[in-house]
């Protein structure tokens, strides 16, 4: 039995690295002309009320309201060019109001320890990979000065932002790399970057949740690989996940903190030790969360700022065991998703945002699964990030077409019934914001929803 999760990137990221630098230099033939310039601050104007935390299976504002965060990803700041892919053509401005005006109201961001570490130590570079012709706004601009303007580009529509450490190196396949560790990148320097990151945004509450690390994996007979018990092992993601957490709200407690699972874990009997296959269960990169039951990540006072991700992809990205004969959502939710994390929003233990999902559609397996868990998040107002808006994901796609500009109307009709609405409009995570910014006609905010207090 094997578990297999590989998001390659594709032959669209080496073509547009290779040309960003042109489109830098001189823009395309013709482009609309940009938007007003968003601030380089990473100051919060608003009155900074959108912390979150949770309440058993449910994350919840500062009054106690439910909230549901529904969203997707944008890579590019954990790649080699260290800014989001697609600013070598689209303007950075345009597309985060689409996403508003289409539902997202949280964008999760991945990022290298690498790039955090030399944003710390003011190594910030101006990235060759911004097109400014598209985005003058962004000219001689450093990678940490596009970081801030997205935020407030993101704050002006009403977007939250989830920042994901998804590898160790500043690398287009570093979340191959199963651990949090990874040559001069040394787990202390881990801990370290988050610390730093988390100080700097402390009072911008548009960042409001940091999931510790993607992905972490490895099977049994791997080394190295990530486990999950009680340890103080260097490879227990577990303790990985405290520390890194408890080191974080040691700065900001109101913070969420996400945690992901693992790939193995050992069967009832067994323990790390075996290299036996038959003696674990497997699930997706980061999707098994059973150690959680008899392990659960500890962060102490500020245990309600905690978050369980998991993720889950379907037979496009790998042709995983349970895919094999007959299967519907109800074997996927008894065999595959109850087991391995639905269990802790089932049994009210803390909430679940599933961090990566999606792919092809296929008219097939694929989208008959990406339905089915659809279906699931809605019913349960489960949160979640689409995997993803990049249309140059190589083994599932993205929410844009290949020009960065049009959308996949169809995959987005697929997604749209689990972006948060009421009353047909896109909600929020701001309180005075709407969803697609002041005079929205698609959005609203959480005071619109829920009143001011």
């Amino acid at each position: 039995m094997t578990s297999f999760r590989r998001k390659r990137l594709g032959v669209a990221a080496a073509v547009a690295t290779a040309t960003a630098t042109l489109f830098a230099l001189c823009g395309p033939v013709a482009a609309e002309a940009a938007p007003t310039p968003a601030p380089a601050t990473s100051s919060r104007a608003a009155a900074g009320d959108d912390w979150l935390h949770t309440d058993g299976n449910r994350i919840v504002d500062e009054d106690g309201h439910q909230v549901w965060l529904t969203g997707a990803n944008w890579f590019g700041f954990n790649a080699t060019e260290r800014v989001f892919h697609g600013l070598w053509s689209a303007n950075l401005d345009t597309v985060t109001q689409q996403m508003a005006e289409r539902g997202i109201n949280l964008v999760r961001v991945p990022i290298s320890t690498q790039l955090l570490l030399e944003w710390k130590n003011g190594q910030a570079a101006v990235p060759s990979a911004v097109n400014t012709w598209a985005n003058p706004e962004l000219k001689d601009r450093t990678t940490l000065e596009v970081f801030d303007a997205f935020l407030a580009t993101a704050r002006k529509y009403g977007i939250k932002v989830l920042l994901d450490v998804h590898s160790a190196e500043a690398d287009n396949a570093g979340h191959i790399h199963p651990v949090w560790w990874k040559g001069s990148i040394t787990t202390e320097q881990f801990y370290s970057a988050w610390e730093w990151v988390t100080d700097r945004y402390k009072d911008d509450d548009t960042l409001v949740a940091m999931d510790i690390k993607n992905e972490p994996h490895g099977k049994q007979s791997e080394s190295p690989r990530a486990k999950w018990d009680g340890s103080t092992d260097q490879d227990n993601f577990k303790y990985a996940c405290e520390t890194a957490g408890k080191r974080i709200l040691a700065v900001n407690p109101k913070v969420l903190i996400l945690c992901e699972g693992i790939e193995v874990y050992p069967k009832n009997g067994t323990d790390w030790s075996s290299t036996a296959e038959a003696d674990y269960h497997y699930d997706w990169w980061g999707g098994n969360l059973r150690g959680a039951a008899e392990h659960p990540v500890d962060l102490g006072d500020q245990q309600d700022q905690l978050v369980y991700s998991p993720h889950d992809y379907g037979p496009l990205v790998f042709q995983q065991p349970w895919f094999q004969g007959t299967w519907d959502r109800t074997t996927l939710e008894r065999d595959v998703w109850d087991p391995n994390w639905l269990y802790l929003h089932k049994n009210n233990t803390a909430p679940l945002l599933i961090g990566e999902w999606g792919g092809f559609l296929d008219n097939g397996p694929n989208e008959k699964w990406m339905k089915a868990l659809r279906d699931l998040i809605v019913e349960n107002r489960i949160s979640q990030t689409f995997w993803c808006l990049n249309p140059n994901s190589g083994d599932t796609g993205g929410l844009l077409n290949n020009d960065w500009t049009t959308w996949d109307e169809a995959k987005y009709a697929l997604l749209k019934p689990a972006l948060w609405q009421e009353d047909g409009k896109f909600v929020s995570l701001d309180h005075q914001v709407p969803l697609g910014g002041e005079g929205a006609t698609t959005g609203i905010s959480l005071a619109d929803l829920y009143g001011s207090g």
